[in-house]
């Protein structure tokens, strides 16, 4: 009976200590522990080993979890390690390892959403700026939204995201404003000055700020010409602007009659500045009549109908 004792307490105690005459291993903590998955091992606080004798479960991806000084140093010495925890640390912070997933990315997932579902652009803006969602390293696949409601009146939302398909959905809010994408003028412009493709960039406005006559086709921008000092970065409107001038005030031109096959040409005098395919008052020199012609050309205007129509 005695025998069987003390055979027992032998065993018991080689397999809670090291092997008799093996001495403990002196260890030194990670400046920064860190798990790659969800259990924290050995090999995870400790510097130069690879133990993987597991101590606890790992916090969710991204998250800290504290660990108890003396569970970390009694673990360690089962396993034949000796941690004397010289610094005299209260906790030892063990931090999940993630793949993270920006605002950034949340906000352009949303505005997707919305897009599909509304059919117009929208700008998110989330309430916690700095948010980060983070998925365990070893997932595939992008953030999926699990739930979506929205109050177009307030322009406010809510979201449940799972930042991976089949992750635990975290809680989204913010505001979504329906936006315009307008193009504007990338520079300041003098009066008289004439647009170009170049002098065009895009900006996403407010829709409730965008006015009703705001231009908001690039196209009919190029090529006209300033009517006063413009601004850049602002919705641009069709009195800002008018077709380059052709023909100035005062100048002197030939005007055409043209009668079927008969071509006529008296020179007259223009009452106003006029564009390209625009009409404006003449004084034919001639007969001193103030007539009505279109511009058509440097120095030449046509009586009688719009060479640009």
């Amino acid at each position: 009976m005695a025998r069987h004792l003390l055979t027992s307490l032998f065993l018991a105690a080689a397999i809670a200590a090291p092997a008799l005459g093996q001495e403990a291993r002196t260890v030194v903590l990670r400046e920064h522990p860190a798990s790659a998955d969800h259990i924290i091992t050995l090999a995870d606080l400790f510097e130069g080993i690879d133990d993987e004798t597991q101590i606890a479960r790992a916090p969710e991806p991204g998250q800290t979890l504290s660990l108890d000084p003396d569970f970390v140093r009694r673990e360690a010495a089962r396993a034949g390690f000796r941690w004397a925890n010289a610094g005299g640390l209260q906790r030892v912070s063990v931090t999940r390892e993630s793949r993270a997933i920006p605002a950034s990315e949340v906000t352009a997932l949303l505005e997707e959403a919305l897009y599909f579902d509304t059919g117009r652009s929208h700008e998110v803006v989330l309430s916690n700026r700095a948010l980060t969602l983070h998925a365990p390293l070893d997932s595939a696949g992008a953030p999926e939204i699990v739930s979506f409601e929205t109050d177009a009146g307030a322009g406010l939302f809510r979201a449940q995201i799972a930042p991976w398909p089949g992750g635990e959905p975290v809680l989204v809010t913010g505001r979504a404003q329906s936006v315009v994408e307008v193009p504007v003028l990338a520079r300041p412009m003098a009066r008289g000055e004439v647009i170009s493709a170049s002098d065009i960039d895009w900006l996403r406005l407010p829709a409730n700020r965008v006015r009703a006559d705001a231009i908001l086709d690039a196209d009919s921008l190029v090529g006209q010409e300033a009517r006063r000092a413009l601004r850049a970065g602002e919705a641009l409107r069709g009195y800002d602007l008018a077709a380059p001038t052709l023909i100035a005030r005062g100048e002197t031109i030939d005007l055409v009659y043209q009668v079927g096959a008969l071509t006529l040409t008296a020179r007259a005098r223009a009452l106003e500045d006029v564009g390209e395919g625009q009409r404006a008052r003449f004084v034919n020199l001639q007969s001193n009549r103030t007539v009505e012609a279109f511009a058509f050309a440097p120095g030449r205007a046509r009586v009688g109908y719009d060479t640009a129509s």
